[in-house]
C-alpha cells in the first residue's frame, strides 16, 4: 500500500513542476464557480440583491454584454503579453546564465497562480456571457454575476502588476543564485544534524550487489519506506548510485547484507524513481553544478561578467564549507542498525567537478583566481577531516599551476604567491 502511495505522490510531485499544473486546476475552478453562479441566479440571487442593494446588480443587458466582452478580449491580450514576456526572459536566462536554470524558473508556483487567475476570469466571463438570454417577461439578467466578473478582473489586473514585478526580480542572477543557495544550504544543514546522531558506516565490501533495471537520472527514493522494510525483514541496504547521477541499465544500484527474495526486491525497486531530467529540489549536488555553470558561463568571452562569477564563487564557498563537515555517505538508523546507507558524490570528485571547469575558464583572471584561492583556503580551515584537507591542498596547487601558465604579468603572480604564503 505504501508503495502505491509513494508512486502516486511521485506522479503528483512531477506534475506540480509543469507550467500548466496550477493554471489548469484554477481554470477548472472557474468553470465550477460559473456554474455555481448560474445555479444561484436561477434561485434568484440577483433579485435578492436588487431589492436590498441595487448597486451590486447590472440590469442593462447591453451593458453586461459589453463589460464581459471587453474583459475577455482585454484579459486575453494581457495573458498573451505575460506569456511572451516569460518566454523572452527564459531565453535570456538560458543564453546568459545556464539552460539548467530553466526548470526552476518555469516551475515557479507564484507565476503559475497568476496565469491561473487570468484563465479563471476569462472562463468565468465567457460562461456568464453565454448565460445571458434575450429579454423575456420572467427573465432576470444575471446582474450580480456580472458585478463579480468586475471583481475578478480587478484581481487579475492586480495579479498582472505583481507578475511584472515578480518576473523582473526572478530573472536577476543574484536572486537566482540566492534561491539555489538557500535550498542547498537547507539540505546540507539537515544532513549535518542527522550525521551527528549516527555511528560509523558498516563494512559493506562483501554485500550482495543489485543492478539497475532501467536507465535514467536517479531522481529520488522513499527512504522511510525502505527503512521500515529493512527493520521488518531484518536486512540492511546500501545505495551506491548518487542521487542526481545518470544510471545505465546494468549499473549497481544498491547492495544488501543478505540474500533477498524476488518479492522483497521488487518492492525495493518500486521505491526508486528515475527520470530523463535533472530537476531535483532536494539534491544539493545539483546546486553545486548549477552555480558552477553560472560562474563558467559568466566568464565566457561572449558574456564577460566577472562580477557574476565572483558572486557565484562566494555562494560555492559557503556551500563547500558546509559540505566539508559531512562524510561521503548518509546513514538511516533504526533499532540500532544501519537500516539504510546512502552514498553521495565523494568530496574529492565534488571538488574536482567544481574546480576543473573554473580553472579552465577563469585561471587567466587574477581576481577570480584569488577568489577561488580564498574559497579553498576557507573550506580547508573549516573541515576537521584530514583527507579533505589533503584534497583541498592538492586543488590549491593545481589552481596555482594553472594561474602561472595563464597569467603573464609577473607582479600579479608575485601578489598571488605572497597571498598564498
Amino acid at each position: 500500500m505504501k508503495d502505491k502511495i509513494f508512486t502516486l505522490l511521485s506522479k503528483v510531485y512531477n506534475l506540480k513542476n509543469k507550467i500548466a499544473f496550477y493554471p489548469s486546476i484554477i481554470a477548472l475552478g472557474g468553470v465550477f464557480f460559473a456554474y455555481l453562479m448560474m445555479f444561484l441566479e436561477n434561485l434568484g440571487i440577483s433579485d435578492y440583491f436588487q431589492e436590498i442593494l441595487p448597486e451590486l446588480v447590472v440590469n442593462d443587458e447591453e451593458t453586461a454584454r459589453t463589460i464581459l466582452s471587453t474583459f475577455i478580449a482585454g484579459l486575453t491580450s494581457i495573458m498573451v503579453f505575460s506569456f511572451s514576456m516569460v518566454m523572452i526572459l527564459l531565453n535570456q536566462a538560458s543564453s546568459n546564465f545556464s539552460p539548467r536554470l530553466l526548470p526552476g524558473l518555469i516551475s515557479n508556483r507564484r507565476h503559475q497562480i497568476v496565469l491561473g487567475c487570468y484563465l479563471f476570469t476569462i472562463i468565468y466571463c465567457i460562461l456568464i456571457l453565454v448565460f445571458i438570454e434575450p429579454n423575456g417577461k420572467d427573465y432576470q439578467l444575471p446582474g450580480f454575476s456580472v458585478v463579480l466578473s468586475i471583481v475578478f478582473m480587478i484581481n487579475s489586473l492586480g495579479a498582472f502588476i505583481y507578475f511584472i514585478h515578480s518576473i523582473s526580480q526572478e530573472i536577476q542572477i543574484n536572486n537566482i543564485l540566492l534561491k539555489i543557495y538557500r535550498k542547498a544550504e537547507k539540505s546540507l544543514k539537515k544532513l549535518i544534524e542527522i550525521e551527528k546522531e549516527v555511528k560509523d558506516k558498516s563494512d559493506t565490501k562483501n554485500w550482495i550487489e543489485h543492478k539497475t533495471k532501467k536507465s535514467g537520472y536517479f531522481k529520488t527514493v522513499s527512504t522511510d519506506i525502505l527503512v521500515d522494510m529493512a527493520c521488518k525483514h531484518k536486512f540492511e541496504l546500501e545505495i551506491l548510485s548518487n542521487q542526481g547521477s545518470y544510471c545505465s541499465e546494468g549499473d549497481v544500484l544498491f547492495k544488501s547484507n543478505i540474500k533477498l527474495s524476488e518479492e522483497i526486491l521488487e518492492k525495493i525497486y518500486n521505491n526508486f524513481e528515475f527520470s530523463k531530467g535533472e530537476l531535483i529540489d532536494n539534491n544539493y549536488l545539483l546546486a553545486f553544478k548549477q552555480i558552477t555553470e553560472v560562474a563558467v558561463k559568466s566568464m565566457s568571452p561572449g558574456i564577460n561578467d566577472p562580477g557574476t562569477a565572483i558572486n557565484a564563487i562566494d555562494y560555492l564557498s559557503e556551500l563547500l564549507a558546509l559540505r566539508a563537515q559531512l562524510t561521503n555517505f548518509e546513514i538511516k538508523q533504526k533499532e540500532n542498525t544501519d537500516a539504510l546507507i546512502i552514498n553521495t558524490l565523494n568530496f574529492k570528485d565534488l571538488i574536482y567537478n567544481i574546480m576543473a571547469p573554473l580553472r579552465t575558464y577563469c585561471s587567466h583572471d587574477i581576481i577570480i583566481v584569488k577568489k577561488l584561492l580564498i574559497s579553498l583556503l576557507r573550506t580547508k580551515n573549516k573541515t576537521n577531516i584530514t583527507s579533505y584537507k589533503t584534497i583541498l591542498s592538492s586543488e590549491i596547487e593545481l589552481l596555482i599551476t594553472d594561474a602561472k601558465i595563464n597569467i603573464k604579468n609577473t607582479e600579479d603572480l608575485k601578489n598571488l604567491e605572497a597571498y598564498l604564503n
